[in-house]
């Protein structure tokens, strides 16, 4: 089932109105049932529940009868001729009714028939063996595209559920594809989902995929799916709250599951080439800590081996570059159940963190920005107002004070507001361009914290823009030229997506059309044909523009956000005196608009992104450990100290090794701990008062260390903090 609700179809007199896929594969059940038994013969612990499930026989014989009735109304439709529109503007002949999208990719060829996962018609993604019901276009896609892997997953999903419901017995909840890959929530009474469940869960599923269970789709009225699943409370909650009375939606059969879905599918489950099992977790259904808990089992798949051995190989160097434990390892950060969701800072990861802020404080000097402080703690009239309280509430920290409510800040925005408006403003002080670096809690369920990436305490590089409507093309400039110049710092490339009006959006349709008309804009000035449009997605109050970095293992993450906002202003009545205020007294007010910016977003999180995109070799002005200075013998120890603390005073990060250790561990030692550059001093370097230097990057190829004088290794340890280069050379 999709993260989105069932979409419901207007009721009809008709036993269904949109096609189903072929009839179900009954020639293979006897030979089905013998390779299951073999399995579970030689399994430690059964595979599956014996007997089965009673809702399987319950759900199939509502289906079957309906699937009977079914084909039977799509036999007296009426056969056309139709015209099939392609991409490059060629026509295909086809017959609605029985033409289907696979029918017209093995007219076109044979590797494409096998290669296509789902195809699109007018728009809309649809099952490749559901018949075409009149002229159409047509798109044939395969799992490299993005809506061809979000279906591929989606169909793997249901394969999970399938092998939970048969390993388990458990009452399912939802199923949807994510970026990388898919998960299934259920109900496992008294049974948590543990790694040793793994292998037995990829063995059923191995099962359902060499049956090659065809995906078969019904449209089922409302009060037949509430008998279909009156089994599961959950599918009964889901179809009751998100299906309206006298409507009809969809279910999706494979083997023997049938479950409340949108679709559409791979044909088959044969498609399916390797699947594996990736972690599991607890949850809440629909995610609200209030409801019951469940078990959330995450999966991955491919039409390809070879993908699942990049994949693997994926995973392996992922788990290298994982920040958590490379904070361990260097000392950086650690978290304690005392605090869930709260980093605790170590000194050497502190000194990354305020290099970050040091940067931004540095470019909002030379931007014109004005750094402001503003409480952690607003009562709640203040989240009223802003509208967080109608939307956000259980999203944060809410406690009672003296008969009052009051909250924990999840966002700067509001109290900034507050700042705005505390004296009267003129149109000759706009742009106001405020910026906080404020701390900031969100309640994040505790399933949900995962290291430094999703926290419940956090600080964003968070600034909030009061101009004019005039100014907004002039700051969206700056803005951009902003963003690049902090991403390219980081070697970063980033992608960008327009988020629009969302369903409990605030204000006039004609202020959001607007305001989205403005990002339009300014996006295709800056990046023409290189942004994506996300509809729906947008705040409550105002589109945005989200960007997202990718590292060096070009995984995606979102971090820059920029907000336009035209409701808070009228939520806080903020107004500004216009030039010609004297002149014309009756004037409406003059609001400003609200530009919401964060370039590196949550510092935690970036940390954590930059983290494993530098695999823990942090370039030079970013790293908490620059220099080590080792002396060869004892006798050298003094003038490495004279060394470190000359450096030191050029706000370097400096440590001299002094320790009785030998003189190949001191330089292992350093090498382990990522120093960017160590420094050998003896005999030689001090008579010349010089130093060996050895380049991290240089650490296992013959290249030896370089014969610099002090002074102008202490110039060039300078320039190359001040250029904040990625390149580690002097």
């Amino acid at each position: 089932m999709s993260t989105a609700a069932p979409a419901p179809v207007a009721s009809s007199s008709q036993p269904a109105q949109i096609p189903a896929l072929n009839a179900p594969h009954a020639g293979q059940e006897k030979k089905a049932k013998e390779k299951k038994a073999k399995v579970a013969a030689t399994s430690e612990y059964p595979l599956e529940l014996q007997p089965p499930p009673e809702f399987f026989d319950h759900r199939i014989k509502i289906f079957e009868k309906l699937k009977a009735e079914y084909d039977e109304w799509v036999k007296v439709q009426p056969r056309e001729e139709i015209e099939i529109t392609l991409p490059d503007g060629s026509k295909r002949k086809g017959t609605s009714w029985e033409t289907s999208p696979l029918d017209i990719a093995k007219e076109i060829s044979k590797g494409l028939a096998d290669r296509i996962v789902i195809s699109k018609v007018d728009g809309a993604v649809w099952d490749l063996e559901r018949p075409l019901e009149g002229s159409c276009s047509l798109e044939l896609l395969d799992f490299e595209h993005p809506e061809g892997k979000r279906v591929f997953w989606h169909s793997s999903a249901h394969v999970l559920g399938e092998a939970a419901e048969r390993h388990y017995g458990c009452h399912l909840c939802i199923g949807p594809p994510t970026d990388e890959g898919f998960f299934y929530e259920m109900a496992i009474q008294d049974r948590p989902v543990t790694h040793a469940d793994y292998p037995s869960l990829e063995k059923v599923s191995d099962l359902a995929i060499k049956e090659k269970q065809k995906f078969e789709r019904l449209v089922v009225p409302k009060e037949t799916l509430l008998e279909m699943f009156a089994y599961n409370k959950y599918k009964k909650q889901i179809i009751e709250s998100k299906i309206p009375d006298g409507t009809s939606t969809t279910v999706y059969r494979c083997g023997p599951m049938v479950d409340l879905c949108v679709g559409p599918h791979i044909p088959h489950t044969g498609k399916i080439k390797s699947f594996m099992v990736t972690k599991s977790s607890a949850s809440y259904f629909l995610g609200d800590p209030k409801n019951d808990s469940l078990q959330r089992i995450y999966g991955i798949s491919f039409p390809d081996k070879k993908q699942m051995t990049e994949y693997k190989h994926f995973l392996e160097e992922a788990a290298k570059r994982d920040h958590r434990k490379i904070g361990k390892e260097q000392e950086l950060f650690f978290f304690n159940e005392l605090s869930p969701g709260s980093a605790f800072f170590l000194p050497h990861g502190t000194r990354i963190y305020n290099t970050l802020a040091e940067l931004m404080r540095t470019e909002y000097f030379k931007r014109g920005y004005q750094e402001v402080i503003s409480p952690n703690m607003f009562n709640s009239k203040l989240w009223e107002t802003s509208g967080h309280w109608q939307n956000y509430k259980d999203d944060m920290f809410t406690l009672d004070v003296e008969k009052d409510n009051w909250a924990l800040k999840p966002m700067n925005c509001p109290g900034h507001c507050v700042i705005f408006d505390s004296r009267d403003r003129s149109y000759k002080e706009l742009p106001i361009r405020m910026a906080e670096f404020g701390i900031l809690h969100r309640n994040e369920a505790s399933g949900a914290l995962t290291g430094m990436t999703r926290v419940r305490r956090f600080v964003q590089d968070d600034s909030h823009i009061f101009c004019m409507p005039s100014q907004i093309e002039g700051e969206m400039d700056s803005l951009f030229d902003f963003m690049q110049h902090i991403y390219g710092l980081f070697g970063f490339e980033f992608q960008l997506e327009l988020s629009t009006r969302p369903d409990n959006f605030l204000g006039a349709i004609e202020t959001w059309d607007a305001a989205e008309a403005q990002l339009t804009k300014a996006l295709d000035a800056h990046y023409p044909g290189k942004w994506e449009l996300n509809p729906g997605d947008g705040a409550f109050y105002g589109p945005k523009i989200d960007v997202k970095v990718r590292d060096a293992l070009h995984r995606s993450f979102q971090c820059a956000t920029i907000q336009l906002d035209f409701q808070l202003p009228e939520r806080f009545n903020l107004k500004y005196r216009a030039p010609d205020e004297a002149a014309n007294p009756d004037k409406p007010a003059q609001r400003p608009v609200i530009i919401h910016r964060a370039i590196l977003g949550s510092l935690e999180r970036f940390i954590a992104i930059i983290t494993e995109h530098f695999a823990g070799k942090w370039p030079f002005w970013l790293s908490p450990r620059q220099v080590l200075v080792v002396p060869v013998a004892v006798p050298y120890q003094q003038y490495a100290t004279e060394v470190g603390e000359k450096l030191s005073k050029l706000n370097l990060y400096v440590d001299v090794d002094n320790s009785p250790e030998t003189l190949n561990k001191k330089i292992r030692n350093g090498e382990l701990a990522q120093y960017n550059f160590i420094l050998v001093v003896g005999q030689e370097e001090l008579d010349s008062q010089s130093v060996n230097v050895r380049n991290r990057d240089d650490v296992g190829t013959k290249a030896k260390g370089q014969m610099i004088s002090l002074e102008e290794v202490s110039q060039k340890f300078a320039a190359l903090k001040a250029t904040r280069s990625l390149e580690n050379k002097l």
